[in-house]
């Protein structure tokens, strides 16, 4: 079996994920693109800017599709 990081080092720059990672008592997800990998992390460009993870810390990691098409403006 594959680990979550094992997955990412995988995937071709940038791929769009999510990945989960143990944070203190719990989990939280980053969704976006991945679009760096080194030995010890890996970033990861949400919407809110770049999040780095310790790839020690991840728990599971997937490849998603695009997000869907913004929706037009209320008039």
């Amino acid at each position: 079996m594959q680990t979550p990081a094992g997955f990412l080092a995988s995937l071709p720059l940038p791929t769009r994920v999510v990945v989960r990672r143990r944070l203190g008592d719990g989990f939280t997800d980053s969704l976006g693109d991945l679009v760096a990998l080194d030995a010890t992390t890996c970033t990861v460009r949400t919407r809110r800017g770049d999040d780095v993870v310790v790839l020690a810390d991840i728990t599971a990691a997937k490849a998603v599709p695009p997000p869907p098409p913004r929706r037009a403006p209320r008039r």
